[in-house]
């Protein structure tokens, strides 16, 4: 599980201060483990903040301690000079940094720049992030995050997730460049105020390392305590 970002477009909107905490139990092949999501969303006058950490347990102890540790930081900065100017009101600066590490050492960290907009697409808002990568030990690239946040039966039922599309160099080949494709599109069910249940399906490309260029798909079930 890479990221899991709240609907930044919808709190923004409603002004809300957001944080909630995930576990998921990963069936995909050769994972069948937990991980936990700890996030966090707080908008201020200048714009917002948004941050992640994902942690892994399955260190092959018989207590499956943790394994693996990642997390995103982002900074969605309001442009007071769009204030008055019809639809590029609803434009935003950004910048990010992603970072973590597993038992085999760090995964190297990545620094993102750009701009945020939100696209009205009638049935769904769509934020869409277009941003400068930066990552260590890679050539420069860009990067494309759309985010999405659907809610059902007067929010009884939620659909949302994030689609990342990004270059790099092939892990396999490090004279070939490639593009990633990772998106985790996820349904949850508010049992109640607090607590809702639900899956996350990871379709990925280029993103599982070893895989090759095969289109992985993996499935969890998952608990969620908004607080």
């Amino acid at each position: 599980m890479k990221k899991i970002l709240l609907p930044l477009l919808i709190l923004l909107s409603l002004g809300l201060f957001g944080q909630n905490l995930q576990l998921h139990y990963d069936f995909g092949e050769n994972r069948q483990h937990y991980t936990s999501t700890l996030e966090m969303f707080k908008p201020d006058d200048f714009g917002a903040t948004f941050w992640f950490v994902d942690i892994d347990y399955c260190d092959g102890v018989s207590a499956n301690s943790a394994s693996m540790a990642y997390w995103e930081i982002a900074r969605y900065i309001a442009l007071p000079f769009l204030k008055n100017s019809g639809p590029l009101s609803k434009l935003t600066a950004t910048v990010q940094y992603n970072d973590g590490l597993n038992t085999f050492g760090s995964f190297g960290n990545v620094w993102l720049g750009g701009i945020s907009y939100p696209i009205d697409l009638k049935i769904v808002t769509v934020s869409t992030d277009v941003l400068f990568r930066r990552a260590e030990n890679q050539a420069a690239s860009y990067q494309l995050t759309l985010v999405w946040f659907k809610p059902f039966f007067d929010g009884k039922l939620i659909f949302s997730g994030f689609c990342d599309l990004w270059g790099q160099t092939n892990a396999d080949d490090a004279t070939d460049r490639q593009m990633v494709l990772l998106t985790e599109p996820q349904l949850w069910f508010n049992v109640s105020k607090n607590l809702a249940v639900g899956s996350e399906i990871e379709i990925s490309k280029n993103f599982v390392y070893g895989a090759g260029d095969e289109l992985k798909i993996n499935a969890t079930l998952g608990l969620k305590w908004e607080f």
